[in-house]
């Protein structure tokens, strides 16, 4: 006979492939996608990438994070947002990743860290609404403080993901924070009277490492630039969804059918959504 534990388990993931399957429009990106990724391990696996298995592997399992997260912590997410996180996956991780279109596709990761700063600040704003809905909890705050709570939360997300791949180059040489080619750059360090005076350089068509030219045509920046443009265009994504979150809760007469209403989560109530948040906004 199983033990508790063992009835618990298999009751959880029985819940999960429900999840999974009560959305048919959810449930056919997710199987179309699954396919795919599975094929790229396949292939992967054939050319001995072991790498990119493993990348396959972790997309594999985040793809069912949104329904364990569901299942979990009893929240309904929108088809639309369990959709377009399939996708999100699937872009960053498959497409990105090993497919090499950060590389081969300009302002790929623009687009996908401006993607990652709208949901993260779709996930903030969800968890502080969820909050001001619950009867349990003494908990109200107002709709500039959400949308606030909501930016913030991206930004946080945003800062610990540069971290993450800082890290990552750091230990094991991955150059996930990539290089920029420049022509021009100042330095306190060139200044020979140690007076904190940045000097210039200017019109660098070249550069050697070790007497040999690198043939990139400029000075190779060192992560810098990928990364605060990484943060500025997650403070894009994340400042478009607050403000519009912001009007979502202040106006919430207007609200019905909108794309936030589409967008962010809801509490279960005895297995269904939980009624729209009636209160006005402050």
């Amino acid at each position: 006979m199983k033990n508790r534990g063992e009835r618990r388990s298999v009751s959880f993931w029985q819940a999960v492939k429900d999840e999974l399957q009560e959305n048919r429009r959810t449930f056919i990106v997710y199987s179309v996608l699954r396919l795919l990724v599975l094929l790229v391990i396949v292939l992967q696996a054939l050319n001995k990438n072991w790498e990119n298995v493993f990348l396959g592997i972790v997309t594999l399992a985040l793809m069912i994070v949104p329904s364990v997260l569901q299942v979990t912590f009893k929240v309904e997410f929108p088809s639309l947002l369990e959709i377009v996180m399939l996708l999100f996956i699937f872009a960053t991780e498959v497409l990105g990743e090993i497919g090499a279109f950060y590389i081969l596709i300009p302002n790929w990761d623009t687009v996908m860290h401006t993607l990652n700063g709208f949901f993260c600040a779709v996930i903030g704003f969800s968890l502080v609404d969820i909050l001001n809905r619950s009867r349990r909890l003494t908990f109200d705050l107002s709709p500039f403080f959400m949308a606030l709570v909501a930016f913030c939360f991206s930004m946080t997300i945003g800062v610990l993901w540069e971290f993450f791949e800082f890290a990552m180059d750091r230990l094991f040489a991955m150059d996930m924070q990539k290089d920029t080619v420049v022509h021009a750059f100042a330095s306190t360090m060139l200044d020979p009277t140690r007076s904190n005076i940045a000097v210039p350089v200017t019109g660098i068509t070249d550069a050697a490492v070790n007497g040999k030219s690198l043939g990139l045509g400029g000075y190779l920046d060192i992560g810098l630039i990928d990364t605060m443009e990484d943060l500025f265009v997650n403070f894009i994504g994340a400042a478009v969804f607050s403000t519009v979150g912001y009007f979502y809760v202040k106006y919430s007469a207007r609200r019905s059918g909108s794309l936030v209403e589409r967008l962010v989560p809801t509490p279960r109530t005895g297995g269904k959504h939980a009624s729209p948040q009636k209160k006005k906004g402050k």
